[in-house]
């Protein structure tokens, strides 16, 4: 498998989550986790949810314009897991995230950046399940 060395799009994709990360928590005090913030729209949609849908949008929005602008090809990627397994490893993460308080996003951008060490633990067993899972179906399965 081939990888791309791309620094200059990594630089501006991490400052464009940076910079929406500070937004949010200026401007709405909340942390800029995806299953959290999905989580409380499905909670309570009617209380609150205007920042919540519009960054939702955003991530859909972003990935269009992607798309659209020739940045990247949807028909490229695959998904090793389908069907059942698909929907075990989605139920998966998110009885992780529950368990965790949080996902990926709002532990390892937001949290680290707060120097919070229930984020860095977290973030710690997040990549370490990832390596060896990549591992083991890389290299075993």
């Amino acid at each position: 498998m081939e990888t791309e060395f791309t620094p200059f799009a990594s630089l501006i994709g991490g400052l464009l989550i940076g910079s929406a990360a500070i937004l949010i928590m200026v401007g709405s005090g909340q942390i800029a986790g995806v299953s959290g913030i999905v989580a409380g729209l499905l909670r309570s949609p009617e209380n609150g949810s205007s920042w919540r849908i519009a960054f939702i949008a955003g991530l859909l929005g972003g990935a269009a314009i992607a798309v659209l602008a020739g940045l990247f090809d949807p028909g490229t990627v695959r998904f090793p897991a389908t069907g059942l397994l698909a929907a075990i490893a989605g139920l998966l993460v998110g009885a992780g995230t529950s368990v965790g308080g949080g996902c990926t996003s709002g532990h390892g951008i937001c949290g680290l950046a707060r120097l919070s060490p229930r984020s860095l633990v977290a973030t710690c067993i997040f990549m370490a399940v990832a390596f060896v899972v990549v591992f083991i179906t890389r290299h075993i399965l």
